[in-house]
């Protein structure tokens, strides 16, 4: 009877056995892979998608260390995209689109705004999208008065430091160094917002130079999608905040099912990075890239 069961061995049975080596230093070895079509990661680790693990902050962190986090899909599509969202702006080159209000706004109004996205400033700009000022945590850590007009409290624009639209990246470094300024508004020749520039995103750039990063230097991030109910539109709204790669979950990824969710979703969003899994044969595979699977 013990000849009809095939050998079989768990982790604990197996050990790596050291060989003779070249390498002279670790700085020789490179663990970076490619995760599917446009994303290469500097280190072969993505986090998993389950609630207990991945939602914006491990996502962040992780894509800091050149892996990627796949935000879970056990909560509602907008909480979902809102992670997503804070990912994409936990750091970048020149932020496109940075957080703003209007001068009619109040300080109450700015102070939850700025708890809310976990931001530590806002530009203030008309409807025309000219820049008014600046408004940051400390201007409104103590006021006492929320009712009160946020141009009471911002540094307006005649003392703000800015830079023409296009300003390399070192050159708003010695910028934000020789004025000893935290955030450098890009601005055309009208005065209208274009950008923004960090020092928190310098300092992250030279800090974590194996982070894996979109072609604007923002963190990548994944999210999951399930099987049923309103993937399709769970789908499109992470498009729509330009996740990086989407993943459909399921325990059983050689289905009918989860060759369904594939085709439809491919159809749907064409042009983003699609993973789904799990599958353990290679047949299962084969059928999951022919309905258009660009990871397994």
């Amino acid at each position: 009877m013990r000849d009809s069961f095939p050998l079989g061995l768990t982790f604990d049975d197996v050990l790596l056995v050291p060989r003779r080596s070249a390498v002279s230093t670790r700085r020789q070895v490179s663990t970076s892979t490619r995760l599917c079509r446009g994303i290469d990661l500097a280190i072969p680790i993505v986090s998993a998608s389950m609630d207990t693990v991945t939602e914006a902050a491990m996502a962040s962190a992780i894509a800091r260390e050149g892996g990627i986090g796949i935000i879970h899909r056990f909560l509602p599509i907008a909480e979902q995209v809102a992670m997503v969202r804070r990912v994409k702006r936990a750091e970048s080159v020149v932020i496109d689109a940075p957080y703003t209000v209007r001068p009619e706004a109040t300080v109450g109004h700015a102070a939850a705004f700025m708890e809310e996205h976990g931001s530590a400033g806002i530009l203030v700009i008309d409807r025309d999208r000219r820049l008014l000022g600046i408004v940051t945590a400390r201007d409104v850590l103590f006021e006492e008065h929320a009712g009160r007009p946020i141009t009471t409290v911002m540094t307006p624009r005649e003392r703000l430091i800015t830079a023409p639209a296009g300003t390399p990246v070192e050159e708003a470094r010695q910028i934000l160094h020789r004025h000893r300024i935290e955030k450098l508004p890009l601005v055309d020749a009208e005065g209208r917002l274009v950008g923004l520039i960090t020092s928190r995103d310098i300092q992250s750039r030279l800090r974590y130079p194996d982070a894996t990063k979109d072609q604007k230097g923002r963190l990548r991030v994944g999210a999951a999608l399930g099987v049923r109910g309103d993937y399709l539109e769970r789908a499109e709204a992470l498009v729509a905040d330009e996740v990086d790669v989407l993943v459909v979950d399921i325990a059983h990824g050689h289905s009918d099912l989860s060759l369904k969710t594939v085709e439809a979703v491919r159809a749907r969003c064409p042009d983003v990075p699609l993973i789904v899994g799990n599958v353990a044969t290679a047949e299962g595979t084969r059928d999951l890239i022919g309905c258009g699977a660009d990871g397994i």
